[in-house]
């Protein structure tokens, strides 16, 4: 790394007792090691058994959230809730998923802030650099098949038949997915299973020719024990499986749910769940059984009359934290780099190298700046 010495930021995240990631001492020592300033929030990386003492030894300065949030680069993994803290001008490095957060886009450009979604950094080819995709998978499959042999007894007996996982989705989630639900969702869990003599698992993948087909869905979910929303759908403002059809689900059938979109109903157009009615989970509680109070919290007017035990977390990588930040500091290194390199976003360039060009990709001017009559799926 070098260029323009940026000061750098990391705050950690407060949001729910469960969410524990924040980005790891390697991450900060790759910066410090350009000579740049980099400030760590006071007991970051606490909840992964990091103490300050790590962070210095990192080369990072150790400060209180305000002087985290006060340097040129910001860099947290989900969105703040602090914007306030963000001087003008300020790049703020985070998960931002501008497609979906009109408001939040709104509010970034009206503090006059930079900013860098990662969730939009896609290289030449349409595939995002900072993504754990068999996490998500896996994740989401292992908590599945806890639940499911919570609500199928049957599940562990060798006289039932294979169980039938269908899975809404061929993208690069889904196709984990695939992996993911043959095993059990835990290499572990296989392995026991067979030395038992169980039955294995049928995995049915289906791609947007069958997702959008009424007919094939509602005969099919008779048959299947997990149903996986692994999709990403063209219209958010329509749901894929209607809350009416979850009906026709075995009762002990499980929802896997790994896309976690929220329900954003004041947008324009409005984002819903691809399965209508479900409730979303968090790191504190990812297996929600039917009468869980989350499902009160879905919003007025969204039918959850028909339920099934659901499996959902907005982030599945951080069911395993440690590993989940090893592999996004991993994935960032070179991003920041190039981004000290170009002194911010500013000097990005469209026809820079490979990952300027990624950066530039997923920075607020380049989503404001994109033609009006794109559609973005």
């Amino acid at each position: 790394m070098g260029g323009t010495c940026l000061s750098f930021g990391f705050p950690r995240m407060y949001r729910e007792a469960g969410e524990r990631r924040d980005f790891l001492p390697p991450l900060i020592a790759s910066l410090a090691s350009t000579g740049c300033d980099v400030v760590a929030e006071r007991g970051i990386g606490s909840g992964m058994g990091f103490g300050d003492h790590d962070y210095l030894a990192a080369g990072a300065r150790i400060g209180d959230e305000a002087a985290a949030y006060a340097q040129d680069v910001v860099v947290v993994l989900r969105s703040p809730a602090r914007f306030d803290l963000l001087n003008p001008g300020t790049t703020l490095v985070s998960m931002l998923h501008f497609p979906t957060r009109q408001s939040r886009v709104a509010e970034l450009v009206e503090r006059g802030l930079e900013a860098i979604s990662l969730d939009s950094i896609e290289d030449d080819d349409g595939t995002r650099l900072v993504v754990n995709p068999r996490a998500v998978a896996w994740n989401g499959l292992e908590a599945a098949f806890q639940a499911l042999s919570r609500t199928w007894p049957a599940l562990e007996t060798a006289e039932r038949a294979p169980a039938r996982v269908l899975i809404m989705g061929a993208g690069l989630i889904g196709k984990h997915a695939v992996e993911a639900a043959t095993k059990f969702g835990d290499t572990f869990r296989a392995a026991w299973y067979s030395a038992l003599g169980l039955p294995g698992v049928e995995a049915i993948t289906v791609g947007r020719n069958l997702t959008g087909c009424e007919r094939y869905l509602r005969a099919r979910l008779s048959t299947i024990d997990i149903l996986v929303d692994a999709t990403q759908r063209e219209d958010p403002s329509r749901p894929l499986i209607r809350n009416a059809w979850l009906a026709r689900l075995p009762e002990h059938a499980v929802v896997c749910d790994l896309v976690v979109d929220p329900y954003l109903l004041d947008a324009d157009p409005p984002t819903v769940r691809g399965i209508e009615g479900i409730p979303q989970g968090d790191l504190d509680r990812y297996v929600l059984p039917p009468d869980d109070p989350a499902w009160d919290r879905v919003p007025s007017g969204i039918p959850t009359g028909e339920r099934r035990t659901v499996a959902s977390c907005y982030s599945w990588p951080g069911v395993h934290p440690r590993e989940c930040m090893e592999l996004y500091g991993r994935q960032l290194e070179p991003l920041l780099g190039t981004l000290l390199e170009r002194g911010g976003t500013r000097g990005l360039r469209a026809d820079g190298t490979p990952l300027e060009r990624a950066l530039r990709r997923g920075s607020l001017r380049a989503w404001i700046e994109r033609p009006a009559d794109l559609v973005v799926v």
